[in-house]
């Protein structure tokens, strides 16, 4: 009936009510979403930058007389935090000096002369005001980087470091566009009369802007500001006739707050429909009415005493491991499937499942570090913990792709050692840790070692004792000279000036020897001075738990690292899970941080070095064939993460005729010993089964399939039976004489 609420509407749409209910009403099944037309397919983008916020918020009105498809506003505190993440600092490229704010304005047309004509009158309209002091104009993929850090900006908060946070007590503020100046004074003036901060960011084009206190929520005076500055808030966006919820829900936070804002008459009507729908108040309670304090059941306790958490790794850039975990803000960004852009989180794209996502591990490793089990012989000694960390390959996409940077591989690193310390090492530990010493001792006697990892009966008995799948097969091991082999290729076309330390690393040593072969006579050839450095990165004991022999390690290789950076003889690898760990853990392990931020700058992807040549000019196809092939481009996950995919993909493009793509693939899944282990292959194989080897599979045989990962070629073998090789491999055999 017309007529069900008491009103006199000739149409009633349901789907009006349930959508704003905040899941108190009913339990929805399926949803029919009505979609808008897509945009004209031109577009720009006018970054308009402010040295104060107050000119920012002058200019929204007078731009937005504009058809402009987007107005974004992002203030220092949002921009600050993309300094220090890895994959958002390449999308700032747009940002001139220090704004204190800046809007991000896109107009779209449908012909480049639309185009350019709305460019033109938008930019009139910035000159008119004159309060921005930089206006750079995007275009294509450029918008696309910026909509992404814009996007970022509520996880990248996260990245503050220590307990005070941008806490989301007033984030949905609305208000009418021509109040919108004055509204953030008054705000202003609310946030300076508590001695407070803020946050300001989002949709200045419709009146909406996120608003957010910063605060520490562990203090009980901080507790009791969140609280006054809310309310306060709520009586400001009253008075302006605003909404409270302009965006997202009230949820418990501002649920209490809502017959301040729509009086009591109206909230009693709420309450009757929450009374018909739901009599039993089954459904989201505390939610929308009779709604809880806003101030209880926070997730820490208040005024507590820190948990004390002894780690041998160094995480003090965190303030201790566990604010590492407390990093973790909830925005869900590690829920993507394996459907979206980048690689978080392999083993969630596999199962589907809260537990295996970076979210699902950080809060279990905060909830057992703040509240340890009674009987556990330290903080880490938890199974929970333990199978939380269980299908975590490692592969450091969270260190990159997280908006708070949450690097789950090197927590589970730690609480491998800090678990193993209290209940023993395994053996099949033991065997993927001291992997290279095995290596060694086997290569000694290669064919023996091949035969038996070859034979039927031995090998199926050295897997099954060891805990190895039975499905995969062992890598061989070889014994090669290499500094005779640098020998034959000295040559007279040595440039001088450029000398190069080739990193012989412990999989290229005794397990990809063709790599290290291919990559002397490739750099030789091009008149590189070559030398080589053999040592083991300790990336097995890493992967393992096995912190001790990996800080030894870590110490070792500093001491004649430092003396390569000393003098400027830039250490080149081929292996990216070895060579970035000169990067990445070895900060976190040496006791020196300084000495190794020195030996990270020196330390490079053999692919980064050349793509700088190319770069500079001292490197172009002029040393490469002219022959057409087409070159598929799997990348090692740590390059993603700690490095770029471009670099392999510019230097495979020197030969003038390669086409060159890289596969949108992820993870393969192997991740070094996980996917040898016996319990992880079938998801290891259901990782690399989602993209990278229907990708493979399509392409023709004539295709060359390149990946510089050793353990990422393994598994394309194994889940593809096509070989593929090193990139390093295929410019080797690009060269003419």
């Amino acid at each position: 009936k017309t007529d069900i609420f008491g009103g006199d509407l000739s149409y009633f749409n349901m789907a009006e009510l349930l959508c704003g209910s905040e899941g108190t009403l009913a339990f929805t099944t399926e949803i029919t979403v009505q979609l808008d037309p897509l945009p004209p397919a031109l577009s720009a983008m006018v970054i308009t930058h402010y040295t104060t916020l107050e000119d920012c918020l002058m200019d929204v009105v007078p731009v937005m007389e504009h058809p402009l498809q987007l107005c974004e506003m992002m203030d220092k505190v949002i921009l600050d935090c993309t300094k220090n993440n890895r994959a958002q600092l390449a999308n700032r490229f747009f940002v001139e000096g220090d704004p204190a704010a800046l809007l991000m304005l896109q107009v779209s047309a449908h012909t480049k002369k639309e185009l350019e004509d709305a460019i033109a009158a938008l930019q009139k309209t910035i000159a008119n005001s004159g309060l921005s002091y930089a206006n750079p104009v995007l275009y294509g993929d450029q918008i696309a980087k910026a909509i992404e850090l814009r996007k970022a900006g509520l996880g990248l908060l996260g990245n503050i470091v220590g307990d005070m946070k941008a806490v989301a007590c007033i984030e949905d503020t609305a208000v009418a566009l021509p109040d919108l100046k004055d509204f953030i004074a008054e705000f202003s003036l609310i946030m300076k009369g508590y001695g407070q901060s803020a946050v300001y960011y989002a949709h200045a084009g419709a009146g909406e802007l996120h608003l957010r206190p910063i605060l520490n929520l562990k203090k009980s005076a901080d507790v009791g500001l969140f609280r006054a500055i809310t309310t306060d808030v709520a009586k400001l966006t009253k008075k302006y006739k605003g909404s409270f919820s302009g965006e997202h829900g009230d949820g418990i936070v501002r649920a209490e707050f809502i017959p301040l804002m729509i009086g009591q008459k109206n909230y009693e009507l709420l309450r009757r429909i929450k009374s018909y729908f739901d009599p039993k108040g089954i459904f989201n309670p505390g939610k929308i009415v009779d709604a809880y304090p806003m101030d209880q059941s926070f997730r820490y306790e208040v005024d507590r005493k820190e948990p004390e958490v002894d780690t041998l790794m160094d995480f003090s850039d965190s303030h201790g491991i566990l604010k590492a975990a407390e990093k973790c803000n909830g925005s869900g960004d590690c829920r993507k499937t394996d459907k979206a852009k980048g690689g978080m989180c392999p083993s969630y794209h596999a199962t589907k499942n809260e537990k295996d996502t970076t979210r699902g591990r950080a809060n279990t490793l905060r909830e057992f570090l703040t509240n340890p089990n009674s009987s556990a012989k330290n903080r880490f000694d938890s199974p929970e913990i333990k199978e939380a960390f269980d299908l975590c390959l490692s592969c450091k996409a969270c260190a990159s792709e997280c908006p708070s940077n949450v690097d789950v591989s090197t927590l589970k690193a730690e609480f491998l050692y800090q678990y193993q310390e209290a209940n023993g090492y395994s053996l099949r530990g033991k065997l993927f840790a001291y992997n290279t010493k095995l290596n060694g001792l086997g290569s000694k006697v290669s064919g023996l070692t091949n035969a038996v990892y070859d034979s039927k009966f031995l090998g199926g008995l050295l897997k099954k004792t060891s805990g190895v799948a039975k499905e995969r097969s062992l890598p061989k091991v070889y014994s090669f000279n290499f500094d005779k082999h640098l020998q034959k290729f000295d040559n007279k076309k040595v440039i001088k000036s450029k000398k190069v330390v080739l990193f012989i690393d412990e999989f290229t040593r005794y397990l990809d020897i063709e790599v290290g072969k291919d990559a002397i006579e490739l750099m030789t050839k091009l008149g590189y001075d070559v030398s080589l450095y053999y040592a083991e990165s300790g990336r097995t004991f890493l992967s393992k738990g096995f912190l001790k022999q990996a800080q030894k390690l870590a110490i070792k290789n500093s001491e004649q690292l430092q003396k390569f950076a000393d003098a400027g003889l830039p250490v080149l690898g081929l292996e990216p899970s070895a060579i970035l760990s000169f990067r990445d853990e070895y900060k976190r392990m040496t006791g020196d941080r300084e000495v190794a931020q020195k030996i990270a700058d020196n330390s490079f992807l053999i692919e980064e070095f050349l793509a700088k040549e190319v770069s500079d000019g001292n490197l172009d196809a002029t040393s490469f064939t002219t022959n057409a092939k087409d070159i598929k481009i799997h990348n090692h996950c740590h390059q993603k993460a700690l490095s770029n995919q471009k670099v392999t993909f510019d230097i495979l493009n020197l030969p003038s005729n390669y086409k060159v793509t890289i596969i949108p693939s992820g993870c393969c899944g192997m991740a070094g010993s996980f996917g040898y282990e016996e319990e992880h292959y079938e998801t290891s194989m259901k990782i690399g089964g989602l993209k990278l080897f229907p990708a493979v599979n399509k392409s023709s045989v004539e295709t060359i399939i390149a990946a510089n990962g050793t353990s990422c070629r393994h598994q394309i073998f194994d889940g593809t039976k096509r070989i593929a090789k090193h990139p390093v491999s295929v410019l080797k055999e690009a060269l003419i004489a």
